[in-house]
């Protein structure tokens, strides 16, 4: 089938920026004038093609990315509209591994926001090309300039004005093209036809200085029209765009737009940008893979004709149609009901259908090639950071890495008939976001769900409810905490003896128990001389050691960290037995754990809390009031403080929520376990009696 576009008019973009900055309704200015809806979808009135889900539509916010083409001036755009929520950081990463531009959307009203720094970064980590809209001018407080000095200052990035914005607030009615220098104006309601005109009088000045300024920026950059701006020549406007996206695509320059996507005004000029200044794939450096089992590079140009290689990005559970595989095709071609191999399982995948997506509408094509974004129907092995390729021609593409989960809740069925659904649906969602971790806490028998942010959470189980019909309650996790003992117990002695009819029980043994150094367990040794007690005895007074050791004396929690010495004891050539000598093993164990002054600890965890410098105070205050123990702090780049502390976890639920609202949501914090530690005793007081 012959290419409907050649590869150098593929644009694949995605649409990202901080919460609330208008990525949504921006694309869905696009979708309509390219002609691919026929009505202004709005978010406040839920009828948006991008957000698509029941929650997305309630909250008004993007939840997970969803991808849409469209064409604008001969070329096959592919969007892709990003969540803004840190809590759904993973659905922003993963589509900027397999973009090759993106539109950074900002607020013309608050400028550079936390999480447009967070995207900003991931997206200098993949090296995709960006140009910057700033959106919202017709609000109240709105200022171009001062965006683009916080892009610059913020994000250490080098913005460059191609846009005059005319008028200012509700004043706002269009902008001046500084390459034509031509002011476009849009006059319908719905901004379909903009209009050309001569540039206002009274910007005249300010956008001849601006053009200069352009130009010198854009001269820089390139060695020939260097020599032409020196000597004073004309550069024309070709060269001009010319040059700039070379420069947009070694990353030196990003150009900056400004309109309103809700008044629908300075959308097309942006979508000229995305054509005339953001790489396609042919632009873009070739995919880099390795030989399965080896080291040895590959690499893989942007052809039809190179064998495939493709990445499996994302998955979606479609209620209607099962499961879903968003891939990027970097080389060859892929056909519906050809056969593929998944190198990263070693397993062969076949192609059922295809699909163009459309948001959640689609449509079946028979094939796709290098540089298309397109769905597996119904994929058996494949999954989220999978390579597809040729069976002849192997290769592994460098997977997608994604943070760990910071938060956690216990979850369980309602009734004993969502049992097994929970399970099913669990397992499902945690195939589609993989920061999404489902574990079943064999100590407390909970299962527990783990994820980036209480939203996360409070979604995911939303979407138990309404798209698997799972009826569940969640509850905080319980800590599992431990047992142990504060000092040396020596010869403690116990007689197990029954006497029945027949045969009857006896065994009788001495030991010796001491704490040892955390982390370490039970140690049991075996210093039994002379065959006080037969061999093939001892390994049953271990056991019965072991298993009473599961439960302790206290509260019922395992006990840890004692050294059990099996000093001396007695047998009786009949009577005695295994099972014997395994209940003597507890009862000795259980007293001398009583004797030993049993103590109850917990699990300590070692915290790092990056922030901004002026929220250092309030975040160490946070840390002493979670019994915290702040161990020291470092610099990190951009004026951030990184805290490292040891805190009980059972005083970190709902830190993460805590932590973002003290510090307007930029501050982050990795938590991972440590040690276990001895708990004060009133609070060990009000866990034995399960207040706590």
């Amino acid at each position: 089938m012959a290419r409907q576009y050649p590869l150098d008019r593929y644009r694949n973009i995605g649409i990202i920026a901080h919460i609330d900055a208008g990525k949504t309704t921006t694309t869905e200015r696009i979708l309509y004038y390219t002609g691919k809806t026929h009505r202004l979808g709005s978010v406040d009135d839920g009828t948006t093609v991008t957000d698509w889900m029941e929650q997305e539509r309630e909250r008004g916010i993007t939840i997970v990315s969803a991808a849409v083409s469209a064409d604008w001036r001969g070329h096959l755009i592919n969007i892709i509209d990003t969540p803004g929520h840190i809590d759904f950081t993973a659905e922003v990463q993963r589509s900027l591994r397999v973009l090759d531009g993106g539109v950074v959307v900002f607020d013309a009203v608050q400028g550079v926001e936390p999480q447009s720094e967070t995207v900003w970064r991931q997206a200098d980590r993949y090296g995709v090309p960006r140009i910057c809209f700033v959106n919202k001018m017709d609000r109240v407080g709105a200022s171009y300039e001062r965006t683009i000095q916080m892009i610059r200052e913020r994000l250490g990035a080098n913005p460059l004005a191609v846009q005059v914005p005319i008028g200012v607030e509700a004043e706002f009615k269009g902008v001046v093209d500084l390459f034509t220098m031509r002011a476009i104006v849009w006059k319908d309601d719905q901004g379909k036809e903009p209009v050309e005109t001569e540039i206002p009088v009274d910007l005249q000045a300010q956008a001849e200085a601006m053009r200069e300024q352009m130009v010198e920026r854009i001269a820089e950059t390139d060695d020939d029209l260097t020599i032409k701006y020196l000597e004073g020549e004309t550069i024309s406007v070709e060269e001009l765009k010319a040059a700039l996206r070379r420069a947009v695509i070694a990353g030196q320059l990003t150009p900056v737009f400004c309109g309103t996507s809700l008044r629908n005004k300075g959308v097309q000029p942006v979508l000229d940008g995305i054509v005339e200044y953001l790489p396609s794939p042919l632009d873009i450096p070739a995919v880099r893979g390795r030989k399965p089992g080896t080291d040895e590079e590959i690499v893989r140009k942007a052809d039809d004709s190179e064998p495939l290689s493709a990445l499996v990005f994302k998955i979606v559970t479609d209620p209607y149609v099962g499961r879903l595989a968003y891939v990027r095709i970097y080389s060859g071609r892929l056909k519906k009901g050809s056969s593929v191999y998944n190198s990263s399982k070693q397993k062969k995948e076949r192609i059922g259908r295809l699909i163009r997506m459309y948001a959640d509408r689609r449509e079946d094509i028979e094939d796709a090639s290098a540089g298309d974004i397109v769905a597996i129907l119904g994929p058996k092995f494949s999954f989220t950071g999978d390579t597809l390729c040729d069976a002849a021609n192997q290769i592994i593409l460098e997977e997608i890495s994604f943070p760990e989960p910071v938060i956690s809740v216990a979850i369980e069925p309602k009734t004993m008939a969502d049992q097994d659904k929970m399970a099913d649906a669990l397992h499902k969602l945690s195939e589609e976001d993989p920061t999404f971790r489902v574990r079943v806490d064999h100590e407390t028998g909970q299962t527990i769900i783990s994820g980036m942010g209480e939203l996360h959470l409070e979604i995911l189980v939303d979407r138990l409810m309404r798209e698997f019909n799972v009826q569940a309650r969640v509850g905080n996790p319980r800590v599992a905490y431990r047992e142990s003992i504060t000092r040396a117990v020596e010869r403690v002695e116990y007689r197990h003896v029954k006497q029945t009819g027949g045969r009857g029980q006896y065994a009788h043994v001495v030991i010796s128990v001491e704490p040892t150094e955390p982390g370490e367990g039970i140690l049991f040794e075996d210093e039994i001389t002379g065959g006080v007690i037969p061999r093939e005895f001892i390994p049953a007074v271990e056991k019965g050691v072991r298993e009473a050791a599961d439960a302790g004396v206290l509260a019922g929690y395992p006990v840890t960290d004692v050294r059990v010495r099996l000093v001396d004891g007695s047998y009786h050539e009949v009577d005695s037995n295994e099972a014997a000598f395994k209940a003597a093993g507890t009862m000795a164990f259980r007293e001398a754990v009583q004797r030993g002054g049993p103590v109850l600890q917990e699990p300590i965890m070692k915290v790092e809390v990056t922030v901004p410098e002026e929220f250092l105070g309030e975040v160490i205050g946070q840390m002493n009031a979670r019994r915290g123990e702040v161990l020291g702090m470092e610099m990190r780049p951009g004026g951030a403080q990184a805290v490292r502390a040891m805190v009980p976890l059972a005083e970190m639920f709902g830190y993460a929520t805590q932590l973002r609202s003290a510090t307007q949501g930029r501050g982050v914090f990795t938590m991972e376990f440590d040690h276990y530690a001895t708990v004060a005793d009133n609070l060990a007081q009000k866990i034995i009696r399960g207040e706590a």
